[in-house]
């Protein structure tokens, strides 16, 4: 699947524009991942990020998600990479997380979600955010409380040992803000 396809069926499932930019944010993030990690399968990893949670909105139950789309997914013919990656994001689906594409997915998700909160109450938007403020409102429970600090933790501890040294929670958190800025235009953020 291409990226413009995974963006067509992507916009197709989804109409919340809020849902299709956490969509498009872990892409970014993905993106920013898979050009350290496998350069060579970057389109693969950014169709992931696009379609992780593609289903969520009619679906949005632990019952459904992410296993309607993925079983969508297959019936498409999209590789079982993309789709284990997406059962993995889950915790409560079983899947383990053991390729790259799927640590990565997992360690993305919620942060992503967590900086474009942090965005929106910032009157320069995504422009000037830092990790340190990022890192500071992590600390604020009351503040996107529905994102779970517990899954970030457990994201970076799964991908620290395929970045290997130099690689810790402030190094995840900037390369994650600068992946969403990077679409920061595109995205209204």
């Amino acid at each position: 699947m291409t990226e413009a396809g995974a963006r067509a069926l992507m916009h197709e499932w989804t109409a919340s524009p809020a849902l299709r930019v956490h969509m498009e944010c872990v892409a970014a993030s993905m993106r920013a991942y898979a050009r350290e990690l496998a350069p060579e399968d970057e389109s693969r990893w950014v169709v992931c990020g696009l379609l992780h949670d593609f289903d969520y909105e009619k679906h949005p139950s632990e019952a459904e998600h992410p296993f309607v789309g993925v079983k969508h997914l297959e019936s498409i013919g999209v590789d079982e990479d993309i789709r284990t990656a997406i059962l993995g994001h889950a915790n409560y689906s079983g899947v383990p997380r053991e390729l790259p594409m799927a640590v990565a997915l997992f360690a993305v998700d919620e942060l992503s979600g967590f900086i474009v909160a942090c965005s929106k109450v910032r009157p320069e938007g995504i422009a000037t955010l830092g990790a340190k403020s990022v890192k500071k409102k992590l600390k604020d429970k009351a503040f996107a409380a529905a994102v779970s600090r517990e899954d970030i933790a457990v994201g970076i501890e799964e991908l620290t040992p395929l970045m290997g040294d130099g690689f810790d929670q402030t190094a995840h958190i900037e390369r994650c803000i600068d992946a969403i800025r990077g679409e920061a235009g595109r995205l209204g953020l």
